[in-house]
């Protein structure tokens, strides 16, 4: 029998959850994602220093503030790698918007176009690039203007059911749900035993908003992201798209036991009506639902913590 890996491929679109060249080159997945955590654990490998000193270089030639080149800096390390992870995978590849911009719609989308820009200067088409913001209200509302200039978001950081129905409704190219996350929530805050992945609460946040975007017709991707263990990847075999780590990716390819299909769009049915947004209803609802909130919160506190770093280790580059 094909290892795991190969049966979920079948079903799935698998994506690769790392900057690491080497890694996405070993499990051919479709698409890759990065992110400032990502970036900041590439710019400490060896491949990727001349990258680093190239963008430095870069943004110190262009000129500006102190702030403006750091930030130029920054773009241009992320553009650099999502251009060598672009050689290697068919499909495409997510990019981050600075985690600092997630309550500004302006400033939100000024950076995409920034991003776009720079792929398209180096010979990448907009079509091959993701551009990943956070599901905060501004961050949707920014998303939902970048699609209607052809520029296809990511909405990232998506606990709760607030933000996947807004985001829908915004008609956001992609979303990426944190499975394991809410988990940790769960066990950190209740007393949660989690006895097979069907229990695990992140697992039930995906199958309920895949099956939600299925039954009303919405054409958003969704794609489950931040897993804690193969489990809780194989109780989603069949969602749209998942992006996993390279550890995960290994477990299962080197795993040849029979992997059944959970998620079909064929037989989705949802018995949650459909919902129209507001700005007053979705901050609403994400005030009520306290794992979305802390989460999303520390989230971005994480993502701007890993910028931070990324940008002290260019100073000493």
């Amino acid at each position: 029998m094909s290892s795991k890996l190969d049966q979920l491929k079948s079903m799935t679109d698998v994506v690769a959850d790392t900057g690491d060249i080497e890694a996405i080159r070993r499990f051919h997945p479709q698409d890759a994602t990065t992110n400032p955590s990502l970036l900041l654990k590439a710019a400490a490998l060896p491949h990727y220093h001349e990258l680093l000193t190239g963008a430095l270089h870069w943004a110190t030639q262009k000129g500006g503030s102190d702030s403006e080149q750091m930030a130029n800096c920054c773009d241009r390390f992320a553009v650099d790698i999502g251009r060598e992870i672009l050689a290697i995978v068919p499909g495409r590849v997510s990019t981050e918007v600075d985690a600092r911009l997630s309550f500004d719609s302006s400033a939100t989308i000024e950076r995409a176009r920034k991003l776009i820009g720079l792929y398209e200067e180096a010979g990448i088409g907009r079509q091959r690039v993701l551009i990943k913001i956070a599901a905060t209200w501004e961050g949707i509302c920014a998303a939902q203007k970048l699609e209607r200039e052809g520029i296809n978001c990511n909405l990232t950081l998506l606990f709760g059911f607030a933000q996947a129905t807004a985001c829908a409704n915004a008609g956001a190219y992609l979303i990426s749900p944190f499975v394991g996350r809410i988990l940790d929530w769960h066990l950190a805050n209740t007393d949660l035993k989690v006895q097979q992945p069907a229990d695990d609460p992140g697992v039930q946040s995906v199958r309920r908003i895949y099956r939600y975007y299925k039954t009303h017709g919405y054409n958003t991707v969704v794609m489950g992201a931040s897993f804690r263990n193969t489990g809780e990847i194989e109780a989603l075999a069949g969602c749209d798209r998942l992006t996993i780590s390279p550890a995960l990716l290994e477990s299962l390819a080197a795993d040849h036991g029979d992997l059944p299909r959970q998620l079909s769009a064929q037989d989705s049915t949802s018995d949650d009506p459909r919902h129209a947004d507001s700005e007053a209803s979705f901050r609403l609802a994400l005030n009520e639902d306290a794992m979305a909130s802390d989460k999303l919160a520390e989230g971005i506190r994480n993502f701007i913590a890993d910028q931070r770093r990324l940008e002290q280790v260019i100073r000493a580059a």
